[in-house]
Order: C-alpha cells, then structure tokens, then sequence
C-alpha cells in the first residue's frame, strides 16, 4: 500500500485493495474513504467488498464518489465536513490519489495558504498546480 501523507489527519494513496484494509488498521487510520466510483477501472476491486473489509477491521467507512478529472464545487462541499468529523486519522483513496489531494486542498484553500497546500502536496508526490487559480478562487471567499 503506497501512502502519502497531506497532514496529521488525511493521508491519502492509490487504490487499495481488500488486503490492504487490514494494513490500514494496522496503522493506526480510523476512517476510510473511498473517492473512486465503483467500476471505474476493470482492475478495481469492488468497492462493497472494501467496504466490508473496513467495518470488519472497525473503521468507519465512507464513500464519497468523485468523477476522475472533474472535482466539483458540491464534492468539495461534501468532503469539507468530513475532514472536520470523521474519525481520525483518515485514509482516502482514489485510482491514483489525486482526486482524494485535490479534494483536501480546494477544502483547505479558504483558510489555509495556497502556496502551503500546494507545496505539501507536490511532497506527497501530486502536482496540483492547475488548482492554483480555482484555489485562489476559494480564498478569496474566506469571509463569505
């Protein structure tokens, strides 16, 4: 399982596989999510059987399914509050994880510095640099 770390409670990594829950839980993480639609890629593990997996190992799960190439203004919304009210430490997934870091970083962009978050990102091994502006966007809103 390859993981790479965004903050103290989000830790974000590529599609993990039913295995990979019980390591997950080893480690530590309390929430899972998974931002991959289920049957985007014919090597995708079902999402149900993941999800399984997870409550087994007692961790909350969570779906939160998210278009590849097309994070939304509403699916920034909705994982927002999630990083504020699960269970932490969160471990979210995607095919590659940058949906899961595009997700935290427009959700942190009206209160934290956008440099940072790009920065701490491009560490974790994910560009997000075509975000710049849209994340601009969001600051520029942090008293609205």
């Amino acid at each position: 399982m390859e993981l790479h770390k965004l903050d103290d409670t989000l830790t974000v990594a590529p599609q993990i596989s039913v295995a990979d829950v019980a390591e997950a839980a080893r480690a530590g993480f309390r929430t899972l999510v998974s931002n991959r639609p289920d049957g985007e890629g014919a090597d995708q593990p079902a999402t149900d059987a993941i999800a399984e997996a997870a409550r087994e190992q007692g961790l909350a799960w969570i779906y939160l399914p998210v278009q590849s190439g097309n994070v939304t203004d509403e699916d920034v919304e909705r994982f927002a509050p999630l990083l504020e009210q699960a269970e932490k430490p969160i471990l979210a997934f995607c095919r590659t994880g940058t949906r899961c870091s595009t997700l935290w970083a427009l959700s942190r962009a009206r209160r934290d510095n956008i440099d940072q978050l790009l920065n701490t990102a491009r560490s974790a091994g994910y560009d997000l640099e075509a975000q710049r502006e849209r994340m601009a966007s969001l600051a520029s809103r942090r008293d609205a």
